[in-house]
């Protein structure tokens, strides 16, 4: 008896680490949803991924909207597996942060998880099965100079994912996160372009001047972030629950 595939959803499912995460679901047979506020985007993810043979849906969602995330979520119905990606990063000094800047980040990293995972959770508890990944970053573990709002926006993602696993736990849901440092995404491209401008080195000084930040000496690969959240999706990491996996070359140790 062939098993009926997996509803997926994946926010900021467009990017690079969303479209790895999509790609590397879909081709396990689940049928993937992407959100995103692009339609453009999301459009010519459907169209790639159509010719390849593979199930995958884009659904134009601003996820910090508390009432479209409803609307989405009972559109779909049932949802087996939610990966909370969407997000956002903004470098200044503290006293050059602007309230504008510290509550979009706030609400782009953490609040989009905390709607979205709410929004689904109830029905997974239900069926006793479910799983839901964070995607946030080495920063969820300890600060570094210029990203207060980013590094405090991706504390609360995982302190969320560590409380939404106590309230699941001994059911057959499980929440974890997954941890890594820079990856090779556009928005790391903004970041090495923005030290590029601010201390005049060329493109792969910047580069690796962000890559030194961790011990694996190298950007992390939009697909490497895959692979560790396919497994935490998996039937296999049913164990597993409250737990980050820190993708750093062992600069964090918990």
């Amino acid at each position: 008896m062939v098993e009926p595939a997996r509803r997926v959803v994946v926010s900021g499912g467009s990017g690079g680490i969303g479209q790895a995460v999509v790609y590397a679901h879909a081709r396990a047979g689940d049928s993937v949803v992407a959100l995103g506020r692009s339609a453009e985007r999301l459009g010519a993810l459907e169209e790639e991924a159509r010719q390849a043979g593979l199930d995958v849906t884009g659904r134009v969602c601003d996820v910090t909207d508390e009432d479209r995330v409803t609307t989405v979520v009972d559109e779909l119905g049932a949802v087996d597996v939610l990966v909370n990606n969407a997000g956002t990063a903004e470098t200044a000094h503290l006293r050059d942060t602007g309230l504008d800047s510290w509550e979009r980040q706030l609400r782009t990293n953490a609040t989009s998880a905390f709607l979205l995972t709410r929004a689904v959770l109830p029905g997974m508890v239900e069926r006793d099965t479910g799983r839901v990944v964070f995607v946030a970053s080495t920063a969820a573990h300890q600060g570094s100079r210029y990203t207060a709002a980013y590094t405090a926006s991706k504390h609360a993602m995982l302190g969320l994912a560590r409380a939404v696993a106590a309230e699941v736990a001994g059911t057959g849901v499980t929440s974890n996160a997954v941890c890594p440092a820079f990856v090779r995404t556009p928005m790391t491209e903004r970041s090495v372009s923005r030290i590029v401008e601010r201390t005049g080195r060329d493109g792969r000084q910047a580069e690796a001047a962000l890559a030194s930040s961790a011990p694996l000496g190298r950007l992390v690969e939009p697909e490497e972030v895959a692979a560790a959240v396919t497994y935490l999706t998996s039937a296999e990491s049913a164990a597993v629950n409250g737990q980050s996996l820190n993708l750093d070359g062992g600069g964090i140790q918990r």
